[in-house]
């Protein structure tokens, strides 16, 4: 009995208190001949909350060590429905704008972010020059690279046109969207989509896997690779946690993604 009780504590201890704030780096190898070289860095669903600060700094600092060409998010960057839930918007985007890519940071908005008013979000992080895309798109020159990152608004907060989003696009594109339930509407011109939104489910357990998540697909599109149709898709367990604070076997993640031939 009391045995049991110690293992309870344990993995409720790791649950609650240790893996909601282990965040690891995931690294992916995707095959692309158009985007081969490419590095990127996906940093998405931060959710930071109102005591976050020095969480935050670290994962700036993480995310600067990897050097990348692109930092692309899929956005959440906010935690909650009220402002005293989360850390300040202005503290938020100071912190963001430290985030160093060769190339640009670059963002569509998701429904956290909506509570805190889209138009005022989109101008403090353009204020630290970070790129946010809402059913639009433009275009980044790699080297010999043409490269057109586009992005959606958010399915529950906003209207999600992924034909306008890749209007006039006529070479190698990323598509941004918060949710991966756009997928089934992006076409097969598009090299990769990335989404997040769904956190893993959070909780996923051996086998079974996740346990919920918040889409039309269950948890069809709770976090990984996807390759369906002739399209590929990268969705993140994401760096925050949403509603309770707590993961188990889905630690928070920062996605490297390395193209080649």
């Amino acid at each position: 009995m009391i045995n049991g009780i110690i293992i309870i504590c344990i993995v409720l201890s790791v649950w609650l208190l240790i893996e909601p704030h282990t965040i690891v780096i995931n690294r992916i190898k995707l095959k692309d001949k158009a985007l081969k070289g490419l590095k990127i860095v996906f940093a998405s669903d931060f959710h930071i909350k109102f005591y976050e600060e020095k969480r935050l700094q670290k994962i700036v600092d993480m995310i600067n060590k990897e050097n990348a060409d692109l930092i692309l998010s899929t956005g959440d960057f906010f935690s909650g429905y009220r402002n005293k839930t989360t850390l300040h918007l202005e503290k938020i985007t100071k912190y963001l704008g430290e985030l160093k890519a060769k190339y640009g940071f670059y963002t569509s908005l998701g429904n956290h972010d909506y509570y805190r008013g889209n138009d005022k979000v989109k101008e403090e992080l353009e204020k630290v020059e970070i790129t946010v895309l809402s059913n639009q798109n433009t275009v980044v020159q790699i080297k010999d690279k043409t490269i057109y990152i586009a992005g959606v608004e958010d399915l529950k907060t906003g209207h999600p046109d992924v034909n306008m989003a890749l209007e006039n696009t006529s070479g190698s594109t990323i598509l941004l969207t918060h949710s991966p339930d756009v997928f089934k509407d992006v076409p097969t011109s598009v090299n990769l989509t990335l989404a997040g939104h769904l956190h893993g489910g959070q909780v996923r357990f051996p086998v079974v896997g996740a346990v919920y998540c918040p889409s039309e697909f269950g948890t069809k599109y709770a976090m990984g690779v996807f390759e369906e149709d002739g399209k590929k898709m990268v969705v993140t367990s994401g760096i925050g946690t949403s509603k309770l604070p707590i993961r188990f076997l889905c630690p928070p993640e920062i996605v490297v993604i390395e193209f080649e031939e």
